[in-house]
Parts: C-alpha cells; structure tokens; sequence
C-alpha cells in the first residue's frame, strides 16, 4: 500500500506531462489552437497547482471552451466539429447571416476564411462590434476556394443603391447639331423604360409642359423648372429658350425629350443677325432651319415611344405638312413588336412608328364644348388619315371623366388628343371677379371655368402618358445604356441621310 501510495503521485504526475505533450503534439501551444483569451485564462491556474487533482468541472461551466484542430486534420472535418467558429457540413448550403459576433456560427467569410493563427482573431483582438452588420453569401460546403471567392459586401449594396436623380436637364444634342454623351451616367443597365418627346412650334408652351409632366407641380416656381421656359424678356423679343434637345429621365425611368421650336423664325433671325456659316451642304438659312427640324422630328420619330404635339390653336395645316414629312424622311428601322393599334398600314411591321399625342395647350372654355372637341377630332382623323403614326387608340379624355356626361361612343373617330387650359391663379381671380357683384354671398363659390382645374388636367394627362404602350424600338430589347447608344447611331444617320440630302436640295 506504501509503495503504489508513494508511487501514486509520482505516476500521475508523469501521466499528466505525457498527455500535456500529446497535447501540445496534437494541438500545439495553449495560444495558438485554444480559441481566445478565455481559454488562457482558464488554462493558467491549472499549472500552479501542485500534484493533487482538480475536477474540471465548475471552471467549464463558467466558460464555454472551444477547441480547434490543427490545420493539418482541418481538411476532413466531421459534421460535428466547429472549425474556426463555423460548422462545415458536408451538404453545401446557402447561409445568408448578419455579423453579429465573430465567435458564433455564421460568422461572416473574413473571420471563418482565416485559419487559425499563433493568437486570437482580429474581432477578438480589437475587441469590440462592427458598427453596422454586413450581409454577405457564402457557400459553406466548397471549402476554401468557395470562402476566398465570397461577394463583397460593398458591390452587394452599390447595386441595391437607388439611381442617381437629375435636379435639372442636360444636353443631349447642343445648339450645333452635335451629339452629347454627359447623359450616359444617368441611365442604368434594365429596361423597363418609357421615353418621351415633344415637337411643336415656337412659344407653344413645350417645357412648361415637359417639365410638368416629368418632375415639377403647376405650384413651384417656373424659374425651378427642369426644363427652362421662356423668361419675360425672351417672350417680349420674340426669342426661343429651347436649343438642341433637352435630356431628362426621372426616378420612375421616364426618358423626357425636350427640343427646340420646329421651323422657328427667332432661329432663322439668329443666323441672319449674327452671320453665322452654315454647312457646306445648305445655301440658303432657312433651308438649314428647316432641315434642322425635320432631323429633330425623324429622330424622335425613330427613338421615342410617345412623341406629343403641342399647339397653342386649333389648328395649323403647316403643321401637319411638316409631321408628313418628317415620317417621310424617317430612317427605317426593324421592329418587333406586334402592336397594331391605330391606323396602321399593312408594313407596319417592317418598320416602327410611335403614338403620337396631340396636345392642345392654352385652351379656351369653348374648346371643352362636346360638339366643338367631335369636330376637333374629326378633323384630326381626316388630316392623319394616311399617316403610319399611331395617332388614335391609345389616349381618351372621355376616360379621364373630365365629361361626365358623354358615352364612351360619343367620340366616333377619337384620336390622341388632349386639351389643357390657361394656366392661372384659381383663388384671387375668382374671389375678385365674383366678389364684384352685388351678391356677396357668390364671392365664397369658385367661378365657373367649364373644366377642372389646370393642375388636375396635368395630373389626368400625366397618368394617360405614363401608361402609354411599350413598344420595341428595335430588333433587340434595349436597356437604357443600350437606348442612349442606339440613339446616337441614329442621330448620326439621320445627320448623313440621303432622304434628307436629297430633300434639302429640292428645297433650293
């Protein structure tokens, strides 16, 4: 009994060296393969301690221990072991977790991709949280490569970012005719996408309207418009404001297309007055102004899927020459689509027209009479009765409920139109003009206009062009950066057609 007791503490202390150095041949140093300084801790006052035992018990209660194999026995991992503080399982899996702590599982592929040094973890060692968790994907059964290869967080949340939004338009064509490309940084790679121009003569009114229906209200400031207007001196010279084309495209992927006055004098005036070379090609001033619209028009008729036309008078026939024309001189262009509303010809799908909007604008009370809007759209119809644009079917102001009265079948012949009133002060005109009589009581009611408010046509109109047909432009679908380099190819063709050339020298 004396000799195994004298023995006893000898052979236990011999046996606790030999399974510390199969430890330490296993696992290696207590700093490098026992996770954290927890561990350290824990290990310390064990070799203190003289040669008498001492359960292990309540020191792992207080702590949870984590041990890690070496990197060599890392490759075959069992389904229970955690390794590097994130279980591999043999089953590849999808794991999409917030980095909430770098010990836990889940832990984010910068922590569980980094094996296990000479000390504890870089979280670890700092000792605190990211700021903010970071979402990222890893693939937990592809081993290493699938880790090293894992999404960064930062391309992950550029793409979710919302699009850059314009506080104003840009050029697309300057005054000389010549294509700009500082409106590519605005447009994204998808392709649910709306593009909208507009033609008209000279102060018809074309950016307010632009600029209304695209990101202001008929309440703000017209000198914070997106699309400038015409000021008071422009309008008491008789100048245009609007050179070029206009770009602008709103948050809800609405391309609006602003454009100089068709056939306009001021133009002409400005190339007289300020002596100004015109391209070899044209000898005479107003040839060039002209050609200059029909290129506009017969590039918004290529490129838009709505095209509006605004007039301030009911009606001009030198208008209606001129949209012949342009759709005349129209590059052709191979379209997809299979829409065949409106009066289209028997080649229409051999080529792509646009709907095409008639806009009324400044419209007076007795332009709202039903028998005065049937033989408006009557003579619409019979002007463009020939035409291959899609200018009936797709717009109805009997729709809107701006005439309560009137059927669905009261426009026999309804084409793309729209009226818009004068723009003005609803309140202190009404209040003056009924305030006036001898009635006080009548100053409190609002005056008799016989259509709704201005900013509720806007507002009518705006939803009616927003849910204009889609058509494709071309062969292919186009995304937007696909739209704005196919854009500038026609513009290119449109400046080098021989349509056009040929066309300008009839004109001398």
């Amino acid at each position: 009994m004396s000799e195994s007791g004298h023995s006893q503490p000898g052979m236990y202390g011999q046996g606790r060296r030999r399974r510390r150095r199969r430890g330490d041949r296993d696992a290696g140093p207590p700093g490098q393969n026992l996770s954290g300084p927890s561990r350290d801790r824990e290990y310390q006052p064990r070799e203190r301690r003289d040669g008498s035992e001492d359960p292990p018990g309540p020191l792992i209660q207080k702590t949870p221990i984590i041990l890690a194999k070496p990197p060599g026995e890392r490759a075959k991992p069992s389904q229970n072991t955690p390794v590097g503080g994130a279980p591999v399982l043999e089953k590849p899996i999808m794991l999409m977790k917030a980095r909430d702590d770098g010990g836990k599982p889940g832990t984010p592929p910068e922590a569980a991709a980094q094996p296990s040094g000479p000390g504890p973890s870089k979280m670890e060692r700092e000792g605190q949280r990211p700021t903010q968790p970071v979402y990222q994907i890893q693939n937990r059964g592809m081993g290493a490569s699938a880790s090293s290869s894992a999404v960064d967080p930062m391309v992950g949340q550029s793409k979710l970012l919302p699009p850059e939004k314009m506080k104003h338009s840009i050029k697309l064509v300057d005054d000389q005719m010549n294509w700009c490309d500082s409106a590519i940084e605005y447009l994204r790679d998808q392709t649910d996408m709306l593009v909208v121009g507009v033609i008209g003569l000279q102060g018809s009114g074309k950016s307010t309207i632009m600029s209304l229906l695209s990101a202001n209200t008929p309440e703000e400031d017209q000198r914070g418009y997106v699309f400038r207007a015409q000021t008071q001196e422009i309008k008491e010279r008789g100048g245009n404001q609007s050179t070029g084309i206009d770009f602008f495209i709103t948050q809800e992927r609405v391309i609006f297309l602003d454009t100089q006055p068709m056939l306009s004098p001021s133009i002409l005036d400005h190339l007289i007055n300020n002596d100004r070379k015109l391209p070899p090609e044209y000898n005479l001033p107003h040839t060039y102004v002209e050609m200059q619209s029909l290129q506009i028009a017969a590039f918004l008729f290529t490129v838009c899927h709505v095209v509006i036309v605004v007039q301030d008078w009911f009606t001009d026939l030198n208008l209606y020459r001129f949209l012949q024309t342009a759709e005349m001189l129209k590059p052709s262009t191979p379209s997809a689509s299979h829409d065949s509303t409106g009066s289209s010809g028997n080649d229409d799908g051999a080529e792509y027209y646009p709907h095409i909007v008639f806009l009324q604008n400044k419209a007076r009370r007795d332009d709202f009479c039903p028998k005065n809007l049937n033989n408006m759209h009557m003579a619409v119809d019979k002007l463009m009765a020939h035409s291959h644009l899609k200018y009936k079917g797709t717009l109805s102001m009997l729709d809107c409920n701006i005439f309560p009265g009137l059927g669905q079948d009261y426009l026999a012949t309804e084409v793309n139109m729209f009226l818009l009133p004068m723009q003005e002060n609803d309140g202190e005109d009404n209040l003056t003009k009924a305030g006036s009589g001898t009635y006080p009581l009548f100053s409190l009611l609002p005056g008799y206009r016989g259509h709704p408010a201005f900013s509720t046509m806007v507002s009518k109109l705006r939803s009616q062009i927003l849910a204009m047909p889609r058509c494709q432009l071309s062969h292919t679908i186009l995304t937007e950066k696909n739209w704005f380099h196919y854009a500038a190819r026609i513009w290119d063709g449109v400046k080098k057609s021989s349509a056009l050339s040929e066309y300008s020298r009839l004109l001398c």
